[in-house]
C-alpha cells in the first residue's frame, strides 16, 4: 500500500510498505478521507513543538472497514467509521478519572505517533465511532474537528439560552459557533477581519458576523447582545490580540474559553483577570462523547458542514494541497485528501 511520509518540513514521500496485519481487538480500514487542519500546516512549517521527523500525518479521517478480528463486535466490513486519534496510557489520574484527552502521556496520531496518512490502517476497534448511512465521506473526516468545537463548549456550564461571543471564524471558529447555535446558544456572535471567513459564517447562520478591523468589538457586543454582554467567550485564533479583546470585553464573572493554539507564551492581562473575577478555561481536542454529539448534530441536520470544504486533492498530490492553503491563505477553510 502507499504511505505518505514528510520527512522534513514541507517534504513528503509516497512510500511502497505492506498492508498491516490486524491484531486482537482491532479492525483494517480503508482511508478514504483526510482533513487538513491548522496544526497540520504547523507541522509542514517546522513549526509544531511537539513533532519530529520523519511522520506520517493524517488525524481528520473517514473510512471503510475492510475487516475485523474474530473478537470484535458492533463493527463489520463495509461500514463507514471515523477514528479517534489519541493514544493515551489508561494508567494516569485524568486517564482513571474519564479525562483521557488531557492523559499525562498523550500521543497524537500525526504528530507523536503514526497518523493515518496510508491507504489501509490497522486500529483498535475501541478508538472506532462508526457514521450514519448515507453520510459523506467528506463530512465523515470533519466529525473530529466538530468533536473539538463540543468539547470546548462542554468545558463550560450548560450554554442553553446563553449568548455566546466566538473569536475567529476559522474553521474551528465557524464550528464552535455553529456549535453553540445548535447546542441552544440563544444569540451567537462571531469576528474575525476576513470579510471572506465572515460570509462562509452568514452561510452557516450565524446570527452576527462583525468583521472586527472594521467595527469596534466592545460596541458590537453591546448594540446585539445588550448592557448584560456575552456570557461565554471562545478564543479561536491562538493570538494575544484576540486573548486581549476577550479580557477586555468580557462582562465581569463570565468565562473565557481557550480554544486556539498558541504557537509561543502569550501575555495575559492578570490584574483584569482577578479584578473581574473572569475565569479563564482550557480545553483540548475531545472524548468519545463529544465525538458522539457530533455526529448526532451533522445528522440532524444542525450543523452545517459543506459551506467550509474549499477543496479536494489526490493522495498523491498531498503537498500540492499544502501549496494551495499557503498560496489561498484565509480563503482556504478545510482542504480535503481524497483516497477513491
Amino acid at each position: 500500500m502507499l504511505q505518505a511520509v514528510m520527512t522534513a518540513p514541507g517534504q513528503i514521500e509516497f512510500n511502497e510498505v505492506p498492508i498491516p496485519e490486524i491484531k486482537d481487538g482491532q479492525v483494517l480500514v480503508r482511508m478514504r478521507r483526510i482533513g487538513v487542519c491548522g496544526s497540520d500546516i504547523h507541522v509542514y512549517h517546522g513549526k509544531h513543538p511537539y513533532t519530529t521527523y520523519p511522520v506520517v500525518q493524517g488525524h481528520e479521517v473517514s473510512e471503510e472497514i475492510v475487516k475485523v478480528a474474530d473478537d470484535v463486535t458492533g463493527l463489520k466490513p463495509g461500514d463507514t467509521v471515523t477514528i479517534q486519534p489519541q493514544v493515551v496510557c489508561g494508567e494516569c489520574y485524568p486517564c482513571r478519572n474519564g479525562k483521557y484527552n488531557i492523559c499525562e502521556n498523550l500521543k497524537v496520531m500525526g504528530f507523536q505517533t503514526t497518523g493515518m496518512a496510508s491507504e489501509y490502517f490497522a486500529v483498535d476497534a475501541r478508538k472506532v465511532l462508526k457514521l450514519p448511512e448515507g453520510l459523506s465521506f467528506d463530512f465523515g473526516a470533519m466529525i473530529e474537528p466538530l468533536a473539538v468545537a463540543v468539547h470546548a463548549l462542554r468545558r463550560s456550564e450548560d450554554i442553553n439560552g446563553k449568548k455566546v461571543l466566538v473569536l475567529g471564524a476559522g474553521p474551528i471558529g465557524n464550528l464552535v459557533a455553529q456549535s453553540a447555535k445548535a447546542m441552544g446558544a440563544s444569540e451567537v456572535m462571531i469576528t474575525d477581519i476576513s470579510e471572506y471567513r465572515l460570509e462562509v459564517a452568514k452561510k452557516c447562520m450565524i446570527d452576527h458576523c462583525i468583521n472586527s478591523r472594521k467595527e469596534d468589538i466592545g460596541k458590537s457586543i453591546i448594540d446585539k447582545f445588550g448592557r448584560d454582554k456575552a456570557d461565554i467567550i471562545l478564543e479561536c485564533v491562538g493570538i494575544e490580540a484576540t486573548m486581549d479583546q476577550a479580557i477586555n470585553n468580557a462582562r465581569k464573572g463570565s468565562d473565557i474559553i481557550v480554544v486556539g493554539v498558541f504557537p509561543s507564551k502569550g501575555y495575559v492581562d492578570m490584574g483584569l483577570v482577578q479584578d473581574r473575577e473572569l475565569r479563564l478555561i482550557g480545553t483540548l481536542m475531545y472524548r468519545e462523547e463529544d465525538y458522539v454529539k457530533a455526529i448526532e448534530l451533522v445528522q440532524q441536520g444542525k450543523v452545517n458542514l459543506e459551506p467550509l470544504i474549499s477543496n479536494h486533492f489526490e493522495f498523491r498530490d498531498y503537498k500540492k494541497a499544502y501549496e494551495y492553503i499557503q498560496e489561498k491563505g484565509e480563503y482556504a477553510m478545510k482542504v480535503i485528501i481524497s483516497l477513491d
